[in-house]
C-alpha cells in the first residue's frame, strides 16, 4: 500500500493544500520501509515497525512486541470518513499550540502525498518515543526546531527540511511494488494514535484542525491495550461500519522494540 489521498474537496477546503504545492512521492505501507526511513533520521534501531495482524485476535497480537508506542492506521479514505472529519471539526477552533508545555507534539500537513510521512512523525515526536532518539540526529535537531513554532510555521519547517525529503525519497523507492508518481492520486490515509506522557491517548491527523484527546490510559497500558483500542482504532472502525460503509479495509502497524 501507498500513502496518501486523493483531493476530495474543493481549493479552499481541501486539507491537503493546493496543488501547487510541493508533492511526495507516497510511501509503500510497509513496517521495513517506515522503519528504514526512520532509522535514517536518527531513531535508534533499538526501535522498529511490525505489522499488526489483528486487533481482537490475542494469538495474533502476542506477535506484536511490546510496549507498542505508536500505531499507525492506514485506511482508503472515503465519504463518510469525510462527513465525520469536517463534522467533528466544524465547532473545533485551529489549533495554535507550541512550546515545551504541549502535550502533544501535531504537524499540520501541507505536503501533498505525505500523510505516511507525517504519520510517522507523529509516533516518534510523542511521549516515550522520544527517548529512542538519537542525539545530534537529523529527527533531533528537527523536533528541537518545531518545538517552539506554531502549527503554521512548524509545517512550513517541514516542507523546507530537506533532511526530511532526502530521507522520504530514499524510502519510497524501497519497498516490493513499483512507487506511484509524486503526482498520483492515492486514496489512502494514515491516523496514528499515540499515549503522551500524560496518559492520554491522542488521535494525530495532519489533515484535522489539531490533535484530538481520546481519553485517559493506566500508567501501564500501551497504545495496544484493550482500552486503547476501543477508544482508538475500533471507535474509528466501528463509526465507519455503522454509518454505512460497511466493514473497513485497513492496515495497521505498531511502533515497539526492535526484534533483531
Amino acid at each position: 500500500m501507498a500513502s496518501g489521498h486523493s483531493d476530495m474537496e474543493g481549493p479552499q477546503s481541501n486539507p491537503d493544500g493546493p496543488k501547487s504545492r510541493k508533492a511526495f512521492v507516497p510511501l509503500e505501507n510497509n513496517p521495513e520501509v517506515m522503519s528504514r526511513l526512520l532509522h535514517q533520521l536518527g531513531l535508534s534501531s533499538t526501535l522498529s515497525f511490525h505489522d499488526v495482524f489483528s486487533i481482537d485476535d490475542q494469538d495474533l497480537l502476542a506477535f506484536v512486541p511490546r510496549p507498542a508506542y505508536a500505531l499507525l492506521l492506514v485506511f482508503p479514505v472515503s465519504d463518510t470518513y469525510e462527513t465525520f472529519r469536517r463534522t467533528e471539526d466544524a465547532d473545533k477552533e485551529e489549533y495554535s499550540g507550541a512550546g515545551s508545555g504541549e502535550e502533544v507534539m501535531w504537524f499540520k500537513q501541507t505536503i501533498r502525498n505525505a500523510c505516511g510521512l507525517i504519520g510517522l512523525l507523529h509516533g516518534v515526536s510523542n511521549g516515550e518515543a522520544t527517548d529512542f532518539i538519537e542525539p545530534s540526529s537529523d529527527l533531533s535537531t528537527l523536533l528541537k526546531s518545531a518545538i517552539p513554532l506554531k502549527p503554521t510555521a512548524r509545517a512550513d519547517l517541514l516542507y523546507e527540511s530537506q533532511a526530511l525529503e532526502s530521507a522520504h525519497q530514499s524510502a519510497a523507492a524501497l519497498g516490493d511494488t513499483s512507487a506511484p508518481s509524486a503526482e498520483d492520486k492515492v486514496d489512502l490515509h494514515y491516523v496514528c494514535f499515540v499515549k503522551s506522557r500524560n496518559g492520554h491517548l491522542w488521535e494525530l491527523d495532519g489533515r484535522r484542525k489539531g490533535p484530538l484527546d481520546r481519553g485517559p490510559l493506566a500508567l501501564a497500558d500501551d497504545v495496544l491495550c484493550e482500552r486503547a483500542l476501543n477508544i482508538g482504532v475500533r471507535s474509528f472502525l466501528k463509526r465507519e461500519e455503522m454509518a454505512g460503509g460497511g466493514e473497513l479495509r485497513f492496515s495497521l502497524i505498531a511502533l515497539g522494540p526492535s526484534l533483531e
